[in-house]
C-alpha cells in the first residue's frame, strides 16, 4: 500500500524513516563504543563488540523492511544455501554502484558474519557513518598516488601494512571481508579507458585480494564469488529510496581457497602471475554469468 503512495508523499517518508533508523543506530553505536574504550576489562570489550554488530545487523534489517515497504523491487537470489553465521569469508563481487552496499548487506544480513568493507580514509569524516564505521572496526586505507610515492618513497608499503593490520584483528572474529575487486564502480568512460577485455566489467586488481590471502588466508573458509546485475540499468541510491529499481539479480558461488593463492605478492613474480591468472579467469566467468543473468532478465515476464 505504501509503495503506491505519490512520490511526492512515500520519498519523504522514505528518507525521513531511514534517516531516523540511522541516527538512533548510530546514537546506541556511540554509547556501546564509549563504554568499550572506557572498560579495562576484557570480557566487557570483547562483549561490546558482539553488541556492536548486533546492533549493525538491526539498523540493516529495519533497512530492509524499510525499502520493502516502500519500493516494489524484484529479488531473485541464488546460492545462499549452506553460508554460516560462524564462517569466515572473503566476499569478492562487481561494483556498479552504491547500491551493491545494501543489496550485499541485504543479501547476507545475519546468514555470514557481518560484512565489513576497505574504505578510503577520507570516508570516516562522512557525518555519522563515518565514526559508526570506526567502532565497527572498518578498516580505513590511505591510497598513495604514483606521484606522491615517487616524491615520498618512505610511503611504499604503508597501505599493505594496514591491510596486515585490519586483517589480524578480524583473525579473532567471525568476519566476512568485503572486496570490489575492480577498485571503483562501472562507468562505460572507465571501461573504455582501461580498454576492459569484458562487457560488463572493469579489470580486476589482484594486489588487494592477495594481501587479505596473505594477512588472513588461513583464518578464512572459503571465498564467496558474488555478481550483482542491474537488468534496468545501474542505478544510483536515489533511484532505489524513490522506488524506482524494480528488478536486483544476484548470484553467490562458494569457493574454496587454493594454497596457491597463498604467496608473497610483492616479492614473488610467479606468484603475483598466478594470482593474476586466477583473478582473470574468475572475472571472465562473472562477465558471462552476468551476460546470461541480463539475457534471463530480458526474457522474464515484465509487471508488478
Amino acid at each position: 500500500m505504501i509503495a503506491s503512495l505519490p512520490g511526492f508523499i512515500r520519498l519523504p517518508l522514505a528518507m525521513l524513516l531511514l534517516a531516523l533508523n540511522t541516527v538512533l543506530h548510530v546514537l546506541a553505536l556511540f554509547s556501546l563504543t564509549f563504554l568499550k574504550l572506557l572498560s579495562p576489562m576484557r570480557t566487557i570489550r570483547l562483549a561490546c563488540s558482539r553488541a556492536l554488530v548486533a546492533v549493525a545487523e538491526s539498523w540493516i534489517g529495519v533497512n530492509n523492511i524499510l525499502f520493502g515497504v516502500f519500493t516494489r523491487i524484484r529479488w531473485q537470489v541464488e546460492g545462499l544455501d549452506g553460508l554460516r553465521r560462524n564462517g569466515n569469508y572473503l566476499v569478492l563481487c562487481n561494483h556498479q554502484s552504491w547500491v551493491d552496499i545494501p543489496v550485499l548487506q541485504k543479501v547476507f544480513n545475519r546468514r555470514i558474519p557481518f560484512l565489513r568493507f576497505f574504505l578510503k580514509s577520507q570516508l570516516i569524516w562522512v557525518p555519522l557513518l563515518g565514526p559508526a564505521w570506526w567502532a565497527l572496526d572498518f578498516p580505513f586505507m590511505k591510497r598513495y598516488s604514483k606521484e606522491t610515492l615517487l616524491r615520498h618513497p618512505e610511503l611504499q608499503g604503508k597501505d599493505r601494512e594496514a591491510t596486515r593490520r585490519a586483517c589480524e584483528k578480524f583473525r579473532h572474529m567471525p568476519v566476512s571481508v568485503m572486496n570490489f575487486v575492480e577498485g571503483t564502480r562501472f562507468t562505460p568512460a572507465k571501461h573504455d579507458a582501461q580498454s576492459s577485455p569484458y562487457r560488463h566489467l572493469l579489470r580486476p586488481k589482484a594486489g588487494g585480494l592477495a594481501f587479505v590471502l596473505d594477512a588472513m588466508g588461513d583464518a578464512l573458509h572459503a571465498i564467496l564469488d558474488v555478481t550483482v546485475v542491474y537488468p534496468q540499468g545501474r542505478p544510483t541510491m536515489m533511484d532505489l529510496i524513490a522506488g524506482r529499481v524494480r528488478d536486483i539479480r544476484v548470484h553467490v558461488r562458494e569457493l574454496p581457497i587454493d594454497a596457491a593463492l597463498m604467496g608473497s605478492y610483492d616479492e614473488d613474480t610467479a606468484f603475483r602471475g598466478r594470482v593474476k591468472l586466477w583473478v582473470n579467469t574468475l572475472w571472465s566467468e562473472k562477465d558471462a554469468r552476468a551476460g546470461r543473468m541480463l539475457m534471463a532478465a530480458d526474457a522474464a515476464p515484465t509487471g508488478d
